[in-house]
């Protein structure tokens, strides 16, 4: 009988110059298991970066060629569905940190870094990387009935009434969202997804749910916005 195909496992960009830092940074992520490009400087990580497709970029803020802010802002470029990105520091001053959240960095982790800590954070934008495919992917179910019990009292009657009035103004929601999209109005379109989101959380309407939350991210992409009209086309149906 033929054996399945094992697992992949995610592939990290690890930036960091500092060689002790590296070895420590390698042993605890190929320990996931994970495996790990590292590289040194900027200019390094934009060539592997190039050509190959990372689950989590892992970014030192300061390079020797430049910020990690910077070389994030550079990937991004080359990557508009990026993975999610981590960046670490040794500089434990709030400036920096709020720099770098704003930039797009998922959490800013301050060196020297316990194991738990270092993976437990690495697990945890794995694991948003891998919600986000599975809906890119379809593979999330249109509706949790759990959810929207749990959100409703456990009253059937309740789920219902409120996904019927929930699916009646879909499609007025959906035609604001791709008309805000299309025209370039960013506020109008994050006000809309905002109402959006929060019914769909009601309705337990999950594959839309996500696909919301990922439209809302910066920057938004053209994919996003066709994964959510699909998704509102099947709901629809």
């Amino acid at each position: 009988m033929e054996q399945p195909d094992p697992p992949r496992m995610p592939r990290i960009l690890l930036v960091e110059d500092d060689t002790i830092s590296q070895v420590y940074f390698r042993a605890v992520l190929e320990g996931l298991p994970a495996t790990v490009d590292t590289v040194a400087t900027r200019a390094c990580a934009l060539a592997r970066a190039t050509d190959t497709r990372h689950d989590l970029w892992l970014v030192d803020l300061g390079l020797p060629d430049g910020s990690g802010i910077e070389l994030l802002q550079q990937l991004r470029q080359r990557w508009p569905q990026p993975p999610p990105a981590l960046a670490h520091t040794a500089d434990a001053d709030p400036a920096p940190r709020t720099a770098a959240l704003q930039a797009g960095f998922r959490d800013v982790l301050v060196k020297p870094l316990a194991t738990a800590e270092l993976a437990g954070a690495v697990r945890a934008a794995l694991a948003g990387a891998v919600r986000t495919a599975l809906a890119e992917a379809g593979g999330l179910p249109d509706w949790d009935n759990a959810a929207a019990a749990a959100a409703l009292n456990n009253d059937p009657a309740n789920v219902q009434a409120l996904r019927r009035l929930f699916l009646e103004e879909l499609p007025a929601a959906r035609a604001e969202v791709l008309a805000s999209a299309r025209a370039g109005d960013p506020a109008a379109l994050r006000a809309r997804l905002h109402r959006l989101q929060a019914g769909c959380g009601l309705a337990g309407a999950r594959r839309l749910g996500e696909a919301v939350a990922s439209l809302r991210l910066p920057p938004e992409s053209g994919a996003a916005l066709a994964r959510f009209d699909q998704a509102a086309h099947d709901l629809l149906g």
